[in-house]
Protein backbone atom coordinates (compact mmCIF):
# COMPACT_ATOMS: atom_id res chain seq x y z
CA UNK A 1 0.00 0.00 0.00
CA UNK A 2 1.18 3.23 -1.03
CA UNK A 3 1.36 6.20 1.59
CA UNK A 4 -1.39 8.18 -0.27
CA UNK A 5 -3.33 5.06 1.35
CA UNK A 6 -3.15 6.11 4.54
CA UNK A 7 -5.42 8.01 6.20
CA UNK A 8 -3.48 11.21 7.35
CA UNK A 9 -5.16 12.94 11.20
CA UNK A 10 -6.02 16.02 9.87
CA UNK A 11 -7.53 19.31 12.42
CA UNK A 12 -11.20 19.74 11.24
CA UNK A 13 -14.08 22.70 13.14
CA UNK A 14 -17.44 23.28 12.82
CA UNK A 15 -18.85 26.10 11.35
CA UNK A 16 -22.86 27.32 11.18
CA UNK A 17 -24.64 29.19 8.64
CA UNK A 18 -26.96 31.82 9.09
CA UNK A 19 -30.17 28.78 8.38
CA UNK A 20 -28.17 26.74 11.77
CA UNK A 21 -26.84 24.06 9.36
CA UNK A 22 -23.34 22.38 10.45
CA UNK A 23 -20.23 22.30 8.28
CA UNK A 24 -17.41 20.26 9.05
CA UNK A 25 -14.46 21.63 7.70
CA UNK A 26 -10.27 21.10 7.54
CA UNK A 27 -10.47 17.90 6.45
CA UNK A 28 -9.49 16.76 2.78
CA UNK A 29 -10.35 13.23 1.27
CA UNK A 30 -6.85 11.61 1.54
CA UNK A 31 -6.67 12.85 5.63
CA UNK A 32 -10.29 10.78 5.99
CA UNK A 33 -9.42 7.21 3.96
CA UNK A 34 -6.39 7.88 2.10
CA UNK A 35 -7.04 8.49 -1.23
CA UNK A 36 -9.13 10.81 -3.45
CA UNK A 37 -12.80 11.42 -3.20
CA UNK A 38 -12.73 10.45 -7.02
CA UNK A 39 -12.55 6.42 -6.42
CA UNK A 40 -16.22 7.06 -4.25
CA UNK A 41 -17.94 7.90 -7.63
CA UNK A 42 -15.87 5.18 -9.48
CA UNK A 43 -16.20 2.41 -7.28
CA UNK A 44 -19.93 3.00 -6.67
CA UNK A 45 -20.25 3.04 -10.50
CA UNK A 46 -18.57 -0.39 -11.01
CA UNK A 47 -21.10 -1.76 -8.13
CA UNK A 48 -24.15 -0.75 -9.74
CA UNK A 49 -23.02 -2.24 -12.78
CA UNK A 50 -22.35 -5.53 -11.14
CA UNK A 51 -26.51 -5.55 -10.09
CA UNK A 52 -27.79 -4.10 -13.09
CA UNK A 53 -28.47 -7.03 -15.35
CA UNK A 54 -31.13 -8.62 -12.92
CA UNK A 55 -33.42 -5.76 -13.77
CA UNK A 56 -32.32 -4.96 -17.29
CA UNK A 57 -31.34 -8.09 -19.00
CA UNK A 58 -34.42 -9.95 -17.43
CA UNK A 59 -36.43 -9.93 -20.04
CA UNK A 60 -34.17 -10.55 -22.48
CA UNK A 61 -33.70 -13.99 -20.86
CA UNK A 62 -37.44 -15.12 -20.50
CA UNK A 63 -37.91 -17.51 -23.62
CA UNK A 64 -35.33 -19.64 -22.61
CA UNK A 65 -36.72 -19.88 -18.89
CA UNK A 66 -39.94 -20.61 -19.60
CA UNK A 67 -39.18 -23.37 -22.16
CA UNK A 68 -36.15 -24.47 -20.01
CA UNK A 69 -38.16 -24.60 -16.69
CA UNK A 70 -41.90 -24.77 -18.06
CA UNK A 71 -42.45 -21.75 -16.42
CA UNK A 72 -45.63 -19.54 -17.75
CA UNK A 73 -44.76 -15.82 -19.00
CA UNK A 74 -47.10 -14.23 -16.43
CA UNK A 75 -44.52 -16.23 -13.80
CA UNK A 76 -41.65 -14.81 -14.83
CA UNK A 77 -42.94 -11.06 -15.20
CA UNK A 78 -44.18 -11.55 -11.74
CA UNK A 79 -41.21 -12.73 -10.59
CA UNK A 80 -39.34 -9.54 -11.70
CA UNK A 81 -41.98 -7.52 -10.11
CA UNK A 82 -41.22 -9.66 -7.07
CA UNK A 83 -37.19 -8.51 -7.52
CA UNK A 84 -38.21 -4.68 -8.16
CA UNK A 85 -40.70 -5.01 -4.94
CA UNK A 86 -37.84 -6.12 -3.01
CA UNK A 87 -34.91 -3.98 -4.14
CA UNK A 88 -36.95 -1.14 -3.50
CA UNK A 89 -38.09 -2.24 0.53
CA UNK A 90 -35.06 -2.63 1.67
CA UNK A 91 -33.55 0.87 0.70
CA UNK A 92 -35.22 2.11 3.99
CA UNK A 93 -34.15 -0.06 6.16
CA UNK A 94 -31.07 -0.41 4.83
CA UNK A 95 -30.18 3.11 4.81
CA UNK A 96 -31.28 3.22 8.48
CA UNK A 97 -28.84 0.48 9.60
CA UNK A 98 -26.17 2.23 6.97
CA UNK A 99 -26.61 5.69 9.25
CA UNK A 100 -26.56 4.09 12.72
CA UNK A 101 -23.55 2.85 12.08
CA UNK A 102 -24.53 -1.10 12.55
CA UNK A 103 -24.09 -1.57 9.33
CA UNK A 104 -20.83 -0.23 7.08
CA UNK A 105 -20.92 0.37 3.63
CA UNK A 106 -18.52 -2.43 3.17
CA UNK A 107 -20.69 -4.75 4.68
CA UNK A 108 -24.07 -3.85 2.28
CA UNK A 109 -21.99 -4.39 -0.29
CA UNK A 110 -20.95 -7.82 0.46
CA UNK A 111 -24.34 -8.80 1.47
CA UNK A 112 -25.52 -7.54 -2.25
CA UNK A 113 -22.75 -9.62 -3.32
CA UNK A 114 -23.74 -12.41 -2.02
CA UNK A 115 -28.10 -11.70 -2.66
CA UNK A 116 -26.59 -11.24 -6.52
CA UNK A 117 -25.09 -14.99 -7.19
CA UNK A 118 -28.02 -16.35 -5.11
CA UNK A 119 -30.54 -15.08 -7.74
CA UNK A 120 -28.62 -16.43 -10.90
CA UNK A 121 -28.02 -19.72 -8.86
CA UNK A 122 -31.98 -19.89 -8.51
CA UNK A 123 -32.81 -19.04 -11.75
CA UNK A 124 -29.96 -21.93 -13.18
CA UNK A 125 -31.21 -24.44 -10.47
CA UNK A 126 -34.62 -23.86 -9.17
CA UNK A 127 -36.68 -27.25 -9.02
CA UNK A 128 -39.84 -25.01 -8.68
CA UNK A 129 -40.98 -21.52 -9.63
CA UNK A 130 -41.13 -20.90 -5.75
CA UNK A 131 -37.59 -21.19 -5.37
CA UNK A 132 -36.90 -18.80 -8.31
CA UNK A 133 -39.62 -16.35 -6.46
CA UNK A 134 -37.41 -16.64 -3.37
CA UNK A 135 -34.20 -16.58 -5.10
CA UNK A 136 -33.97 -14.95 -7.41
CA UNK A 137 -37.30 -12.58 -6.44
CA UNK A 138 -36.16 -11.84 -2.52
CA UNK A 139 -32.77 -12.67 -2.08
CA UNK A 140 -31.32 -10.82 -5.18
CA UNK A 141 -33.43 -7.83 -5.08
CA UNK A 142 -32.70 -7.28 -1.41
CA UNK A 143 -29.08 -7.77 -2.60
CA UNK A 144 -29.65 -5.36 -5.42
CA UNK A 145 -31.12 -2.62 -2.97
CA UNK A 146 -28.23 -2.76 -0.47
CA UNK A 147 -25.63 -1.70 -3.12
CA UNK A 148 -28.05 0.40 -4.61
CA UNK A 149 -28.62 2.38 -1.94
CA UNK A 150 -25.28 2.25 -0.59
CA UNK A 151 -23.96 3.56 -3.99
CA UNK A 152 -26.34 6.21 -4.84
CA UNK A 153 -25.86 7.78 -2.19
CA UNK A 154 -22.17 7.18 -1.27
CA UNK A 155 -21.29 9.88 -3.85
CA UNK A 156 -23.79 12.22 -2.11
CA UNK A 157 -22.13 12.05 0.81
CA UNK A 158 -18.19 12.73 -0.86
CA UNK A 159 -19.51 15.59 -3.11
CA UNK A 160 -22.08 17.60 -1.54
CA UNK A 161 -21.09 21.03 -3.57
CA UNK A 162 -22.07 19.27 -6.68
CA UNK A 163 -23.49 16.23 -6.62
CA UNK A 164 -25.94 15.96 -9.65
CA UNK A 165 -23.11 15.21 -12.22
CA UNK A 166 -21.64 12.37 -9.62
CA UNK A 167 -24.80 11.38 -8.68
CA UNK A 168 -25.95 11.01 -12.27
CA UNK A 169 -23.08 9.13 -13.55
CA UNK A 170 -23.11 6.69 -10.50
CA UNK A 171 -26.71 5.91 -11.57
CA UNK A 172 -25.94 5.19 -14.70
CA UNK A 173 -23.82 1.79 -13.77
CA UNK A 174 -27.47 0.50 -13.32
CA UNK A 175 -28.12 0.53 -16.68
CA UNK A 176 -24.63 0.37 -18.58
CA UNK A 177 -24.21 -2.84 -16.54
CA UNK A 178 -26.37 -5.01 -18.54
CA UNK A 179 -25.54 -4.63 -22.01
CA UNK A 180 -23.55 -7.45 -22.63
CA UNK A 181 -25.86 -9.47 -20.90
CA UNK A 182 -28.75 -8.67 -23.03
CA UNK A 183 -27.11 -10.11 -26.28
CA UNK A 184 -25.85 -13.34 -24.02
CA UNK A 185 -29.36 -14.10 -22.95
CA UNK A 186 -30.85 -12.83 -26.29
CA UNK A 187 -28.21 -14.40 -28.68
CA UNK A 188 -26.34 -17.04 -27.18
CA UNK A 189 -27.91 -18.49 -24.07
CA UNK A 190 -30.47 -21.43 -25.03
CA UNK A 191 -31.47 -25.13 -23.62
CA UNK A 192 -28.26 -26.59 -23.90
CA UNK A 193 -26.23 -23.70 -21.70
CA UNK A 194 -28.28 -21.93 -19.76
CA UNK A 195 -27.04 -23.21 -16.58
CA UNK A 196 -23.29 -22.44 -16.66
CA UNK A 197 -24.12 -19.33 -18.26
CA UNK A 198 -26.21 -18.27 -15.48
CA UNK A 199 -23.74 -19.42 -12.91
CA UNK A 200 -20.66 -17.85 -14.49
CA UNK A 201 -22.71 -14.76 -14.80
CA UNK A 202 -23.70 -14.80 -11.13
CA UNK A 203 -20.29 -15.27 -9.98
CA UNK A 204 -18.34 -12.35 -11.86
CA UNK A 205 -21.21 -10.08 -10.94
CA UNK A 206 -20.88 -10.97 -7.64
CA UNK A 207 -17.32 -10.80 -7.77
CA UNK A 208 -17.48 -7.36 -8.97
CA UNK A 209 -19.73 -5.84 -6.15
CA UNK A 210 -17.77 -7.43 -3.69
CA UNK A 211 -14.80 -6.42 -5.08
CA UNK A 212 -15.59 -2.80 -5.60
CA UNK A 213 -17.28 -2.57 -2.00
CA UNK A 214 -14.15 -3.57 -0.36
CA UNK A 215 -12.80 -0.04 -0.36
CA UNK A 216 -15.98 2.03 0.82
CA UNK A 217 -15.84 4.17 3.20
CA UNK A 218 -18.42 6.99 4.05
CA UNK A 219 -16.78 10.72 5.88
CA UNK A 220 -17.65 11.62 8.54
CA UNK A 221 -21.27 13.28 9.19
CA UNK A 222 -21.86 17.17 8.39
CA UNK A 223 -17.76 16.90 6.44
CA UNK A 224 -17.37 19.45 3.41
CA UNK A 225 -14.79 19.32 0.70
CA UNK A 226 -11.69 21.48 2.67
CA UNK A 227 -11.26 23.35 -0.35
CA UNK A 228 -14.71 24.77 -0.81
CA UNK A 229 -15.73 27.55 2.09
CA UNK A 230 -19.00 26.41 2.55
CA UNK A 231 -20.20 30.44 4.01
CA UNK A 232 -19.11 32.14 0.60
CA UNK A 233 -19.74 31.07 -3.07
CA UNK A 234 -17.22 28.40 -4.15
CA UNK A 235 -14.13 30.09 -6.49
CA UNK A 236 -14.61 26.82 -8.79
CA UNK A 237 -17.47 28.14 -11.03
CA UNK A 238 -18.97 24.66 -11.88
CA UNK A 239 -19.67 24.43 -8.35
CA UNK A 240 -20.46 28.24 -7.52
CA UNK A 241 -23.11 27.40 -10.65
CA UNK A 242 -24.66 24.17 -9.10
CA UNK A 243 -24.97 25.49 -5.46
CA UNK A 244 -26.28 28.52 -6.65
CA UNK A 245 -28.94 26.85 -8.74
CA UNK A 246 -29.43 23.87 -6.39
CA UNK A 247 -28.85 25.66 -2.45
CA UNK A 248 -28.21 23.10 -0.16
CA UNK A 249 -30.71 22.41 2.26
CA UNK A 250 -31.31 24.51 5.26
CA UNK A 251 -30.67 21.85 8.08
CA UNK A 252 -30.21 18.21 7.97
CA UNK A 253 -33.48 16.76 8.07
CA UNK A 254 -34.03 13.23 9.97
CA UNK A 255 -36.67 10.71 7.92
CA UNK A 256 -39.22 12.20 10.38
CA UNK A 257 -38.83 15.76 9.81
CA UNK A 258 -38.20 15.57 6.24
CA UNK A 259 -41.73 13.44 5.70
CA UNK A 260 -43.57 16.82 7.52
CA UNK A 261 -42.43 18.67 5.19
CA UNK A 262 -44.89 17.27 2.59
CA UNK A 263 -42.22 17.15 -0.02
CA UNK A 264 -41.41 13.11 0.29
CA UNK A 265 -44.56 12.10 -0.35
CA UNK A 266 -45.14 13.82 -3.65
CA UNK A 267 -41.17 12.85 -4.64
CA UNK A 268 -42.44 9.58 -3.54
CA UNK A 269 -45.57 9.42 -6.05
CA UNK A 270 -44.08 11.00 -8.63
CA UNK A 271 -41.17 8.47 -8.74
CA UNK A 272 -43.79 5.64 -8.61
CA UNK A 273 -45.38 7.22 -11.70
CA UNK A 274 -42.08 7.81 -13.92
CA UNK A 275 -40.66 4.67 -12.25
CA UNK A 276 -43.30 2.27 -13.29
CA UNK A 277 -43.73 3.21 -16.97
CA UNK A 278 -39.94 3.14 -16.85
CA UNK A 279 -40.45 -0.72 -16.02
CA UNK A 280 -43.12 -1.31 -18.27
CA UNK A 281 -41.35 -0.41 -21.22
CA UNK A 282 -37.83 -2.63 -20.05
CA UNK A 283 -40.83 -5.28 -20.27
CA UNK A 284 -42.89 -5.23 -23.05
CA UNK A 285 -40.37 -3.39 -25.57
CA UNK A 286 -39.28 -7.02 -26.83
CA UNK A 287 -42.65 -8.06 -26.93
CA UNK A 288 -44.04 -5.12 -28.85
CA UNK A 289 -41.06 -4.90 -31.48
CA UNK A 290 -41.40 -8.89 -32.35
CA UNK A 291 -44.94 -8.10 -32.57
CA UNK A 292 -43.96 -5.48 -35.41
CA UNK A 293 -42.12 -8.03 -36.99
CA UNK A 294 -38.68 -6.71 -35.81
CA UNK A 295 -36.41 -9.39 -35.89
CA UNK A 296 -34.73 -10.46 -32.35
CA UNK A 297 -31.39 -9.59 -32.75
CA UNK A 298 -32.95 -6.16 -33.75
CA UNK A 299 -34.92 -6.07 -30.51
CA UNK A 300 -31.60 -7.14 -28.85
CA UNK A 301 -30.42 -3.80 -30.13
CA UNK A 302 -33.18 -1.45 -29.16
CA UNK A 303 -33.23 -2.74 -25.70
CA UNK A 304 -29.23 -2.45 -25.52
CA UNK A 305 -29.32 0.95 -26.92
CA UNK A 306 -32.73 1.64 -24.81
CA UNK A 307 -29.56 0.88 -21.73
CA UNK A 308 -27.24 2.76 -22.92
CA UNK A 309 -28.99 5.77 -23.90
CA UNK A 310 -30.77 5.37 -20.21
CA UNK A 311 -27.36 5.13 -18.34
CA UNK A 312 -25.75 7.88 -20.29
CA UNK A 313 -29.13 9.82 -19.73
CA UNK A 314 -28.52 9.35 -16.23
CA UNK A 315 -25.23 11.45 -16.22
CA UNK A 316 -25.77 13.60 -18.74
CA UNK A 317 -29.51 14.85 -16.93
CA UNK A 318 -27.47 15.21 -13.52
CA UNK A 319 -24.75 17.72 -15.18
CA UNK A 320 -27.06 19.61 -16.45
CA UNK A 321 -29.40 19.92 -13.11
CA UNK A 322 -26.06 20.84 -11.79
CA UNK A 323 -25.93 23.75 -14.38
CA UNK A 324 -29.87 24.76 -14.45
CA UNK A 325 -31.16 23.14 -11.47
CA UNK A 326 -33.45 19.88 -10.72
CA UNK A 327 -36.45 20.65 -10.77
CA UNK A 328 -36.42 22.07 -13.74
CA UNK A 329 -34.98 18.81 -15.41
CA UNK A 330 -37.02 16.65 -13.40
CA UNK A 331 -39.96 18.52 -15.45
CA UNK A 332 -38.39 17.72 -18.56
CA UNK A 333 -37.33 14.30 -18.12
CA UNK A 334 -41.07 13.54 -17.37
CA UNK A 335 -42.36 14.80 -20.65
CA UNK A 336 -39.66 13.17 -22.32
CA UNK A 337 -40.58 10.05 -21.02
CA UNK A 338 -43.99 10.38 -21.15
CA UNK A 339 -44.05 11.36 -25.18
CA UNK A 340 -41.60 8.89 -25.92
CA UNK A 341 -44.33 6.13 -25.07
CA UNK A 342 -46.61 6.81 -27.67
CA UNK A 343 -43.74 7.37 -30.14
CA UNK A 344 -42.76 3.38 -29.48
CA UNK A 345 -46.21 2.51 -30.38
CA UNK A 346 -46.52 4.82 -33.12
CA UNK A 347 -43.18 3.38 -34.62
CA UNK A 348 -44.27 -0.24 -33.82
CA UNK A 349 -47.52 0.34 -35.66
CA UNK A 350 -45.89 1.81 -38.69
CA UNK A 351 -43.25 -1.37 -38.39
CA UNK A 352 -40.91 1.27 -39.12
CA UNK A 353 -37.34 0.07 -37.38
CA UNK A 354 -35.16 3.59 -37.56
CA UNK A 355 -38.18 5.17 -35.55
CA UNK A 356 -38.61 2.37 -33.44
CA UNK A 357 -34.42 2.60 -32.17
CA UNK A 358 -35.06 6.70 -31.91
CA UNK A 359 -38.00 6.27 -29.16
CA UNK A 360 -36.33 3.64 -27.60
CA UNK A 361 -33.68 5.31 -27.17
CA UNK A 362 -35.50 8.44 -25.74
CA UNK A 363 -37.62 6.33 -23.59
CA UNK A 364 -34.30 5.09 -22.09
CA UNK A 365 -32.95 8.31 -22.13
CA UNK A 366 -36.12 9.51 -19.73
CA UNK A 367 -36.25 5.91 -18.06
CA UNK A 368 -33.09 6.29 -16.81
CA UNK A 369 -32.95 10.46 -15.96
CA UNK A 370 -35.52 10.01 -13.33
CA UNK A 371 -33.43 8.61 -10.82
CA UNK A 372 -30.62 10.25 -10.25
CA UNK A 373 -32.80 13.71 -9.97
CA UNK A 374 -34.83 12.44 -7.02
CA UNK A 375 -31.55 11.18 -5.84
CA UNK A 376 -30.26 14.36 -6.06
CA UNK A 377 -33.22 16.14 -5.30
CA UNK A 378 -33.90 14.39 -1.84
CA UNK A 379 -30.47 15.47 -0.46
CA UNK A 380 -30.57 19.12 -1.72
CA UNK A 381 -34.65 19.41 0.29
CA UNK A 382 -32.83 17.44 3.01
CA UNK A 383 -29.28 17.17 3.84
CA UNK A 384 -26.85 14.72 3.66
CA UNK A 385 -26.44 12.96 6.74
CA UNK A 386 -29.82 11.26 6.88
CA UNK A 387 -29.68 10.73 2.76
CA UNK A 388 -29.77 7.06 2.76
CA UNK A 389 -32.86 7.02 5.01
CA UNK A 390 -34.88 9.61 3.40
CA UNK A 391 -33.69 8.41 0.09
CA UNK A 392 -35.28 5.36 1.54
CA UNK A 393 -38.15 6.64 1.82
CA UNK A 394 -38.69 8.21 -1.59
CA UNK A 395 -37.16 5.39 -3.52
CA UNK A 396 -39.77 2.75 -1.87
CA UNK A 397 -42.01 4.25 -4.34
CA UNK A 398 -40.36 1.27 -6.59
CA UNK A 399 -42.71 -0.82 -4.06
CA UNK A 400 -45.43 0.24 -6.47
CA UNK A 401 -43.84 0.96 -9.61
CA UNK A 402 -42.80 -2.38 -10.00
CA UNK A 403 -46.11 -3.56 -10.67
CA UNK A 404 -45.25 -2.25 -14.19
CA UNK A 405 -43.95 -5.50 -15.24
CA UNK A 406 -47.04 -7.49 -13.40
CA UNK A 407 -50.08 -4.69 -14.46
CA UNK A 408 -48.62 -4.43 -17.45
CA UNK A 409 -48.95 -7.95 -18.47
CA UNK A 410 -52.81 -7.27 -17.18
CA UNK A 411 -52.99 -4.97 -18.92
CA UNK A 412 -51.48 -5.37 -22.31
CA UNK A 413 -53.98 -8.73 -22.32
CA UNK A 414 -57.00 -6.66 -21.82
CA UNK A 415 -56.05 -3.79 -23.87
CA UNK A 416 -53.37 -4.72 -26.57
CA UNK A 417 -49.59 -3.15 -26.79
CA UNK A 418 -51.83 0.30 -27.79
CA UNK A 419 -53.46 0.77 -24.45
CA UNK A 420 -51.09 0.05 -22.52
CA UNK A 421 -48.24 2.23 -23.82
CA UNK A 422 -50.60 4.85 -24.05
CA UNK A 423 -51.70 4.95 -20.60
CA UNK A 424 -48.14 4.35 -19.14
CA UNK A 425 -47.24 7.77 -21.75
CA UNK A 426 -50.21 9.25 -20.17
CA UNK A 427 -49.12 8.40 -16.46
CA UNK A 428 -45.66 10.01 -17.21
CA UNK A 429 -47.42 13.32 -18.46
CA UNK A 430 -49.37 13.27 -15.39
CA UNK A 431 -46.82 12.53 -13.03
CA UNK A 432 -44.85 15.94 -14.44
CA UNK A 433 -47.99 18.11 -13.37
CA UNK A 434 -47.80 16.72 -10.10
CA UNK A 435 -43.75 17.54 -9.92
CA UNK A 436 -44.86 21.26 -10.84
CA UNK A 437 -45.61 21.82 -6.94
CA UNK A 438 -42.20 20.57 -5.62
CA UNK A 439 -40.27 23.39 -3.75
CA UNK A 440 -37.22 23.25 -1.12
CA UNK A 441 -38.55 22.95 2.91
CA UNK A 442 -37.46 26.04 4.36
CA UNK A 443 -36.52 28.49 1.71
CA UNK A 444 -39.18 31.18 0.61
CA UNK A 445 -40.89 31.51 -2.93
CA UNK A 446 -38.73 34.80 -3.77
CA UNK A 447 -35.51 32.78 -3.14
CA UNK A 448 -36.60 29.92 -5.50
CA UNK A 449 -37.58 31.98 -8.07
CA UNK A 450 -34.48 34.21 -8.05
CA UNK A 451 -31.31 31.97 -5.86
CA UNK A 452 -29.29 34.16 -3.64
CA UNK A 453 -25.83 34.42 -4.96
CA UNK A 454 -24.56 34.06 -1.46
CA UNK A 455 -27.12 30.99 -0.43
CA UNK A 456 -24.65 29.89 2.49
CA UNK A 457 -24.90 33.25 4.57
CA UNK A 458 -21.51 34.54 5.94
CA UNK A 459 -21.80 33.52 9.65
CA UNK A 460 -19.37 30.98 11.40
CA UNK A 461 -19.85 29.46 14.78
Amino acid sequence: MSTTDVPRVAAFREVTDKNGRVYRVGESDLDIMGRKRKWMVILPWIGMMGISSAEYAFASAEDTLHIAHSWNSLHIFWMMTVWIFFQAAVAFPAGKLRESGRLPARWAMMLGAAGTLMGYLSLAYAPHVIVAYVGFGMFSGMGAGMVYATCVNMVGKWYPERKGGKTGFVNGGFAYGSVPFVFLFTGYMDLTNFRWVLVGVGLLLAGVVAGAGYFFRDPPKNWWPAEVDPLNPPKDPRAARSMRMNPPAVHQYSPKEAWQTGRVALMWFCLACTSGVNIFGIAFQVDIGEEAGFAGGIVATAMSLKAIVNGTGRGVIGWLSDLYGRKRCLLAVCVILGLSQYGILWSAELKNLPLFLVFSSISGFGGGAIFPMFAALTADYFGENNNASNYGMVYSAKLVSGLGAGMGAVVVGAWGHSGAFVLAGSISLFAGCMALFLSPPGRDKDKRITPNPHPLGDETG
